[in-house]
């Protein structure tokens, strides 16, 4: 069996690239395309991401243990993507990782055939929508959105969705890419 291929997403904060991984997740084939959980160090939170809270702690103790495949911090919180990926890749599905935009060069020395997708908006809707979110963790709204993170290694092969309209257009293209790449896997 072809080993499936990893599909890391990512955008700038209020992007809604969590709103398109959801859109996403909930009208894919799940015998075709896995969605990791990510492993934070925020709480739960409804009407949030879907994925693991752990304390500082427990990150560290997985860490050490070498239970994430890939990992970084960004804005004061620990980010994880679990062993399990492995485990579906091998089985031949896709798998779709929301992933950072600073942490993509590492992520494609140990994924080389992964496949980068940004999620864009405007900067005054990103803004708009972290506002409405109102996330403690968000801190300075204005900051985070002018936060620029340049992106050079991986450019050439990176898919972007534009979510700046109604969320079904962009979790459709997300849709479309991800059963692209599922038919050309056996």
């Amino acid at each position: 069996m072809e080993r499936g291929r990893l599909v890391y997403v990512m955008g700038p904060s209020g992007a809604g690239k969590d709103s398109v991984i959801a859109f996403a997740r909930a009208a894919s084939d799940p015998a075709r395309v896995a969605f990791a959980h990510r492993y934070i160090t925020r709480p739960a939170v409804a009407d949030a991401e879907n994925h693991v809270a752990l304390t500082t702690a427990e990150f560290a103790a997985r860490l050490a243990a070498g239970w994430f495949v890939l990992h970084w911090e960004s804005h004061g919180l620990h980010y994880g993507i679990g062993r399990e990926v492995e485990l579906w890749l091998g089985s031949g599905r896709s798998v779709v990782v929301n992933g950072s935009r600073a942490y993509l060069p590492e992520a494609l020395r140990r994924y080389p055939g992964l496949l980068p997708v940004l999620v864009t908006a405007p900067a005054e809707i990103r803004q708009a929508r972290l506002a409405a979110r109102r996330r403690a963790s968000d801190g300075d709204l204005k900051a985070r959105v002018a936060r620029r993170v340049e992106l050079e290694e991986g450019c050439d092969a990176m898919v972007e969705i534009d979510n700046s309209a109604a969320l079904p257009e962009a979790g459709a293209a997300l849709l479309r890419l991800l059963d692209g790449i599922s038919r050309a896997s056996p």
